[in-house]
């Protein structure tokens, strides 16, 4: 399977990962089954998904705990494991950069994941006090002790991301990406190519509006959704020219014998700005789903026609 680069870093993983918010994420999601949580992880491996991406905010703690569970029945070597932290569980969660929190963040980390390094730590979001490269330097400073592999920053602005990459040490970068928001990174994306930093996106299936469960007809079910909400600012007229791209999808992926999440996740696989692309999963049957998309080999035809549907975004 090929396998991506991460930045300048020795980090190598499979362009398909895992978004890990599902699993033990009690505080975020209702009626999570902890034991679908493991499931899930085994059936990616299983799958060839190597890239498991957590966050202490993930059920404060809880993911990252599951994860170090289940990587212990495999080779660890094999295993990327990517996670952030900036929630400061001492200050009532305020955002917090200082050195001597992400120090602590990031051992503590370890001994969730059940690990002594972790592949990828990002800042999970920036506070407003710390300089953005001194909160680097001090990842830095963690990488050279041996205990993270890869340095990355998420919601962080462009302005915040060239702050944080002033002597050159960002190795990715994960913020709001799909084909239904596009523009607000344009600029971002192109910064991000021309240093050799890698982009993971985060809500790729647009909170499942790229899914293929909407219609034209189901304007005020998505409204009201989770998803929905998630996308406050998404107007009518947005949602009906993201149900006439997905429209042109469904064509695409019938030829593909395909569904639409899958070929969505092939469009972003396709995409030059992207390093991996991170769907969440409630389920194994979910990733298993999810995981076919690594054999939707899109034309260049396709590719493009796909980009033309979502040009307005």
């Amino acid at each position: 399977m090929k396998q991506i680069k991460i930045g300048k870093s020795d980090v190598y993983t499979t362009p398909l990962g895992l978004g890990t918010n599902k699993v033990g994420g009690h505080n975020l999601f209702q009626n999570l089954d902890e034991q679908d949580g493991y499931d899930l992880l085994r059936e990616a491996l299983k799958q060839g998904i190597n890239f498991f991406d957590t966050a202490y905010v993930y059920g404060l703690g809880r993911s990252e705990e599951i994860i170090g569970d289940v990587v212990q029945d495999y080779d660890r070597s094999k295993v990327i494991i990517a996670t952030k932290a900036a929630q400061d569980k001492s200050h009532d969660m305020a955002i917090n950069n200082s050195p001597e929190f992400i120090k602590k963040a990031v051992d503590e980390a370890l001994l969730r994941l059940k690990t002594d390094y972790i592949d990828i730590f990002y800042i999970h979001f920036p506070d407003k006090d710390t300089p953005k490269d001194e909160v680097i330097e001090t990842l830095d400073e963690i990488r050279k002790a041996g205990k993270i592999r890869a340095i990355g920053v998420s919601n962080f602005s462009l302005d915040q991301i060239k702050e944080a990459n002033k002597n050159g040490k960002v190795d990715i970068v994960e913020d709001q990406f799909s084909l239904v928001h596009q523009a607000p990174v344009k600029e971002e994306l192109k910064y991000l190519q021309e240093n050799n930093i890698s982009f993971v996106p985060f809500f790729p299936l647009a909170s499942g509006l790229l899914t293929g469960k909407y219609y034209l007809k189901d304007w005020d079910k998505f409204k009201n959704s989770d998803g929905g909400q998630l996308l406050g600012d998404f107007s009518e007229k947005q949602y009906e020219d993201a149900m006439k791209g997905i429209d042109g999808i469904r064509k695409i992926a019938a030829d593909h014998q395909a569904t639409v999440t899958q070929t969505v996740l092939a469009w972003y696989m396709a995409n030059p700005a992207i390093s991996v692309v991170i769907p969440g999963a409630r389920n194994a049957d979910q990733v298993k789903s999810n995981a076919a998309a690594l054999h939707v080999n899109l034309t260049t035809d396709e590719y493009q026609q796909i980009d033309q549907l979502f040009s307005n975004f």
